[in-house]
């Protein structure tokens, strides 16, 4: 792809909330918020972006955006681009389906399993969360509905006790692009795949694990259509 040069205002984010607390608070919640922009696809593959121009829609000072896109860079999401600042790593289709794969085989029974394991006080505290995902699929909100599913999904795979799992699936979901985000908020199907965490729910609250599955493999099977180029 032809790289943009960071320093023009369309190159940023469309929407990055505005950040307060400590200078490491400020990294982490900027690091956290770059990689869900990078996820719902609003930090373009093979553009450039410069911690200056996105600090301005941050509203914090450059340092601790470049340090937050320095962790980018150790995780494989960025790329060093000298004197310019980050350039987005491509990822492919062939990738795409690969990590789809894993996860399905990962998520569909540990988290069916959960029907007759997980406490169902666990289960009731992700609501909330699974809420925020559906009113941010209602208001259109990809960056907020990225960070909230990706707590949702993790938090359901934590209550396995299983700490590496949990790791294994987090690393995959920051690897994603769901580039079709735009388009499924756009033709009113997002609120649809968002519904269905709390479908999950309960289901895992009614110890009905064949539901629980089913559920599972038809809310990963939107995934694909969501990493759709645009």
């Amino acid at each position: 792809m032809t790289d943009r040069s960071s320093s023009a205002p369309s190159a940023a984010p469309a929407a990055l909330p505005s950040l307060g607390g400590t200078r490491s608070s400020y990294r982490e919640r900027v690091a956290d918020a770059l990689r869900a922009a990078l996820i719902a696809g609003e930090l373009r593959a093979g553009e450039v972006y410069s911690a200056p121009t996105l600090a301005v829609r941050f509203g914090v000072s450059a340092t601790p955006v470049r340090e937050a896109m320095l962790d980018l860079v150790k995780e494989g999401l960025v790329d060093t681009v000298p004197n310019k600042g980050f350039r987005v790593t491509a990822v492919s289709g062939k990738q795409l389906d690969e990590y789809k794969h894993i996860r399905a085989l990962i998520e569909i029974p540990t988290t069916a399993e959960l029907a007759t394991s997980a406490d169902p006080v666990a289960l009731e505290a992700l609501r909330p969360v699974a809420r925020e995902i559906v009113t941010a699929a209602a208001e259109g909100d990809l960056i907020a509905y990225v960070e909230a599913d990706i707590r949702f999904h993790l938090g359901l795979l934590a209550l396995s006790g299983n700490d590496h799992l949990v790791e294994v699936v987090g690393d995959l979901r920051k690897r994603s692009r769901l580039y079709g985000l735009q388009a499924l908020v756009d033709a009113g199907r997002l609120e649809a795949s968002a519904e269905e965490h709390l479908e999950i729910l309960d289901a895992l609250l009614e110890r009905d694990e064949e539901a629980v599955r089913a559920v599972m493999t038809r809310h990963l099977g939107h995934v694909r259509g969501m990493w759709a180029a645009d």
